[in-house]
């Protein structure tokens, strides 16, 4: 049987997607944007985080508490997505994606509105760090419901559809970036620190709210629909008894786009600003050029990955990051050229990876537990190499000596997945069109 990812099906790349189709990826990616924008706004503005619940410590373990909190906010992302994952698999996708963003969005404002240290003392550390992993819980099923969700509403492009998944998410991480350069230019040094981070989250909770009203119009995947009676009593267990092979695979393979996605959304800025000692405003309009370069290279991608082996492209991404993230780092830190382009250049460098990765997850499970494979591969990928990205960077930066140091990371992570693509081709070929899925439940 031909598949996405060993033999595209003829004219797959061309097939044109209805407007019933495109509302339901819309939808479906908007949720993603929205909550990742409050997820990620926490990166942004780890800094003034830091000084606000760290402030009995010297800045730079302000700075490292604050990095360890944004990990802990990972930690949780298995446990939601198996938790969130497993309702998914049993009971449809829609319902998750309900819940989901109204409990984040309400955890998000109140991250917003906690007191400081100064105010509140060990209990207001402890309230940003309970309402982190509750933003982590969410999230965890967030991002691998939306991949699920449009692959199977589209099997036959699910290489685009998932591009415009991610490339509504990178919209949301461009819109943390934004917020950061507004509250920058609209208020002075000393208020951002003391409030100006605040508006930031507050804004994302209410935005995430007006998420949870437009998705109460989604409908269950058609996919999921013809084989609700058949869906698995137990896909947690089915998956590890069936599957493991795919979930570590999965986790190798988005070990590059975890480890790239940590240095550059959430460990750069501050890197950039405290350690580097770039100009704040220019940091800030950077970081946007490589979100939005990003997200039209996702774009691509995704087109590509329908008519091209997914596993080869994944395969050249991972070897340009081996080759040019010391390169990269060096030219950063030398100020030798301009940042903007720079960072531009680094939006760009990852597009092979981020705009593959997605639906080569997908790919290796079948719809009974796609939800709970993709959910478990994508999250412990992330917990263990975006989610540590920032800390492991600043620890490089002191332990060696040297503020080239996070290159090491990400060429390490690189590596994995270049490795990883080569068992690709016999582990993937599950995504298939609706009469082929339906003959297969059938037999």
């Amino acid at each position: 049987m031909p598949t996405l990812e060993s033999s595209p099906p003829l004219g797959a790349s061309s097939e044109r997607l209805t407007a019933s189709q495109w509302r339901l990826i819309v939808l479906a990616s908007l949720g993603g944007a929205l909550e990742f924008y409050d997820f990620v706004v926490y990166g942004v503005f780890a800094q003034f985080i830091g000084a606000a619940f760290f402030s009995m410590l010297d800045p730079m373990m302000s700075l490292v508490m604050s990095f360890a909190v944004f990990a802990i906010g990972y930690l949780s992302r298995p446990i939601g997505g198996a938790v969130l994952s497993w309702f998914g698999d049993r009971y449809g996708r829609r319902r998750v994606f309900i819940v989901s963003v109204i409990v984040v969005s309400l955890s998000t404002i109140g991250m917003g509105l906690v007191p400081t240290y100064a105010s509140w003392g060990l209990a207001a550390t402890v309230t940003m760090i309970g309402l982190r992993l509750i933003q982590g819980f969410c999230l965890g099923g967030e991002l691998p419901g939306s991949i699920t969700y449009v692959v199977e509403t589209v099997p036959r492009r699910a290489g685009f559809v998932c591009g415009i998944v991610f490339f509504c998410v990178n919209s949301g991480v461009l819109l943390a970036a934004i917020m950061n350069l507004v509250v920058h230019a609209a208020l002075t040094p000393e208020q951002v620190p003391a409030y100006g981070w605040r508006i930031a989250f507050v804004f994302g909770g209410l935005i995430g709210l007006l998420g949870f009203w437009l998705r109460r119009k989604l409908e269950e995947t058609p996919e999921f629909a013809h084989m609700k009676g058949l869906a698995s009593k137990h896909p947690f267990a089915e998956l590890w008894r069936e599957h493991w092979r795919a979930v570590v695979l999965g986790v190798v393979t988005t070990a590059a786009t975890a480890g790239y996605n940590g240095l550059l959304f959430a460990h750069m800025p501050a890197y950039l600003d405290k350690v580097l000692h770039y100009e704040p405003h220019t940091v800030a309009v950077a970081q946007n050029v490589a979100l939005a370069t990003a997200s039209l290279g996702i774009l691509v991608v995704g087109w590509l990955g329908d008519s091209i082996p997914r596993r080869l492209l994944m395969r050249a991404g991972a070897l340009l990051l081996i080759v040019l993230a010391l390169p990269f780092y060096a030219a950063l830190v030398a100020h030798q050229m301009d940042l903007i382009v720079l960072m531009l250049l680094g939006g760009l460098g990852a597009a092979l990876i981020n705009g593959t990765f997605a639906c080569i997850i997908a790919d290796m499970f079948p719809t009974r537990v796609r939800f709970s494979g993709v959910a478990i591969a994508f999250n412990l990928s992330f917990t263990i190499f975006s989610g540590t990205a920032p800390l492991i960077g600043t620890w490089l930066i002191g332990k060696t000596g040297t503020t080239v140091a996070p290159a090491y990371f990400m060429i390490a992570c690189a590596v994995l997945t270049f490795i990883g693509t080569f068992p690709l081709k016999r582990m993937s070929g599950k995504i298939v069109g609706r009469t082929a899925a339906a003959a297969a439940i059938l037999d």
